[in-house]
């Protein structure tokens, strides 16, 4: 019997191909990404130029702030670096030898113009007076005897009785003696005089220094005799700064500095001082302000004083001075100080809030707000930057409307909406032309370039009256 033959095996399946499915998973996820990156760059620039747009549309006008163009009137300031000089400073030197007796003033206060400052010991000056005296008085008495006996021999002479040689040397004699008495009159002035120089006085009213002698000291018409060389220098250093003392290290009994009213000593360059210079002429004194060294306090308010005779080669700067009352005594001699000087005051200047004003390759623009809130990008010229203002030279009109905030995400034709009117100073810091309250510095900008630059400032800076 033969075997059973075996089952043939059934046909095996092949596995399902699933590539197809991926490609297309694939494609679909490309074609996702490539619609969501064309959609965003379209939403960019649209919403960059004020309308922002996403997947589902517009989102509305991008919020700014705004302030209208208006007029007023600006100063213009010329600014400088000054130093400030006292009126006038006196180094008191003793007159006279001798021993000094005492200090009679304080140190750093003010003292007026006569007030006893130190005393050198008077004895041996009352002495010389008192020899002087009786010198005056011995020769007195010799002239009043021999204009006696020369009233006796003209009698004499007269009845013959005497020579007329006689009588003329009597004559001689009392002229003599007359000549030696102015002589001792001459000599007891002077020992008076010197006895009062012991007495050594302020020549002028201001502030004392510090005390550079010690009473116990000798002290002569150079100085004084075994002071310190602590007390040397710093008398040396003050009194180099304006003169007055004899010698090298000669020590001062004290200096003085008139600082009631008080000068400051700038230059402007040659350029500008024309309208300054024409000031003067006529009569007319330009108001001058000090301002600390960082130029955020004002100091004092004085006027101009005069002009040097000559333009300095070297710099093509003419030097200047200024008069400050500075009765709060806020200005101290050889100080450093911001100076700005009134030029002129522009009547009737366009104006905008400085923030409003950009600059770009093309120049100076502002953001114009047009009818239904588009924007138009308008060139201008900027002139004076005065107290967060700058002046419009040409390119604005009073009451159009700049944006003044938010010009970073705006384009030609953006369409805006304004959330709040920028805030603008009140039109009682206008200064009239001659007079003016403690304002910010005006300078010419050189962004105009319309008067020429003397010192700029950004647009934006703060405000100098504070």
């Amino acid at each position: 019997m033969s075997a059973p033959l075996p089952e043939s095996a059934p046909p095996s399946r092949r596995p399902p191909r699933r590539w197809p499915w991926l490609l297309a998973l694939v494609l679909l996820l490309a074609l996702g990404a490539g619609i969501w990156w064309h959609t965003g760059r379209q939403a960019g620039p649209a919403g960059a130029g004020g309308m922002r747009r996403g997947a589902f549309g517009e989102q509305g006008p991008t919020a700014v702030t705004a302030a209208s163009v208006r007029v007023q009137t600006v100063p213009v300031w010329l600014t400088a670096l000054g130093t400030v000089t006292p009126h006038t400073l006196a180094s008191v030197m003793p007159r006279v030898s001798g021993l000094l007796q005492s200090v009679d003033f304080h140190q750093g206060q003010q003292v007026r113009a006569g007030q006893l400052l130190a005393t050198i010991d008077p004895r041996p000056f009352r002495i010389a007076v008192e020899q002087a005296q009786a010198t005056r008085e011995q020769t007195a008495a010799q002239l009043a005897g021999a204009r006696s006996d020369l009233q006796r021999y003209e009698t004499l002479l007269a009845q013959d009785a005497i020579s007329a040689q006689q009588v003329a040397d009597q004559r001689a004699t009392v002229a003599q003696l007359k000549a030696q008495l102015d002589a001792n009159t001459a000599a007891l002035d002077s020992a008076r005089l010197q006895l009062s120089w012991t007495r050594i006085t302020a020549p002028v009213s201001g502030i004392a220094g510090l005390r550079q002698v010690d009473p116990g000291n000798m002290v002569n018409t150079s100085g004084a005799i075994g002071v310190s060389s602590s007390n040397t220098s710093s008398s040396s250093s003050s009194s180099g700064s304006g003169g007055g003392t004899s010698g090298g290290g000669a020590a001062p009994i004290v200096t003085i500095a008139q600082v009631q009213p008080i000068e400051v000593s700038f230059a402007l360059p040659q350029a500008e001082v024309g309208e300054l210079l024409r000031q003067l002429a006529a009569g007319r004194r330009a108001q001058v302000q000090a301002w600390d060294a960082s130029d955020t306090r004002m100091l004092a308010q004085g006027e101009l004083l005069a002009a040097d005779n000559q333009i300095s080669t070297s710099t093509g700067t003419l030097a200047l001075r200024a008069r400050f009352a500075n009765s709060s005594l806020s200005l101290l001699p050889n100080q450093f100080v911001n100076v700005r000087v009134l030029e002129h005051s522009i009547v009737d200047a366009p104006v905008v809030p400085s923030t409003a004003v950009a600059v770009g390759a093309n120049g100076t623009y502002v953001y114009v707000i047009g009818s239904g809130g588009a924007v138009a990008v308008r060139q201008i010229q900027a002139g004076v930057v005065w107290n967060g203002l700058t002046q419009v030279v040409t390119g604005l009109k009073p009451g159009e409307r700049v944006v003044t905030a938010g010009l970073d995400h705006l384009r030609e034709g953006a369409r805006v909406r304004v959330v709040q009117a920028a805030s603008a100073p009140a039109r009682g810091a206008s200064v009239p032309r001659g007079g003016a309250s403690a304002a910010g510095a005006a300078v010419r900008r050189g962004a105009g370039k319309a008067h020429g630059a003397s010192a700029a400032r950004p647009a934006g800076a703060p405000p100098a009256n504070r």
